[in-house]
């Protein structure tokens, strides 16, 4: 006859529950991420995904805007009578202007015909105004968009 031995598995050093008891003890002690790591990891993807975001906006908004801007340089005072005044602007910004009107001490608006100021253009505005000489006079530029260009100008003795 032969024999049947039975393997008790139970009562072996090392049985089963040792073994499970173990693998629990690892799986236990080992973790994915810290919540430090984890916090940073977080951190520095938003900040990059902020970044990648104000970058793209930032380029909307710069290939879209285009700047209106007229410095008035320089007044003369000039004519037989005193009553010719040369206003020299140019256009600072990036698309062309159109100078509507043009004022002298807040008065009647002088300017006969409207005055185009490419971008980088400079131009002379030649109107009549009695003027005084040694006199203060405020030059006010406007343009077709409402822009106001102010400059103060003294009349020679």
């Amino acid at each position: 006859m032969g024999m049947t031995v039975y393997h008790n598995h139970q009562s072996q050093k090392g049985g089963i529950k040792e073994k499970m008891n173990t693998i629990r003890k690892i799986k236990h002690d080992v973790k994915a991420l810290s919540p430090v790591v984890a916090s940073i990891i977080l951190i520095a993807v938003t900040v990059a995904v902020s970044i990648a975001v104000a970058a793209w906006m930032g380029a909307l908004v710069v290939g879209q805007m285009s700047t209106e801007e007229v410095k008035i340089i320089k007044v003369d005072f000039s004519g037989a009578s005193d009553d010719a005044v040369g206003v020299t602007m140019k256009n600072t910004g990036t698309t062309p202007v159109t100078i509507t009107e043009v004022r002298v001490n807040n008065g009647d608006d002088l300017l006969t015909t409207d005055l185009v100021l490419a971008a980088n253009e400079q131009s002379i505005a030649n109107i009549t105004s009695a003027w005084i000489a040694g006199s203060n006079y405020q030059i006010k530029a406007m343009s077709s968009k409402g822009n106001v260009y102010l400059f103060i100008a003294t009349a020679p003795q």
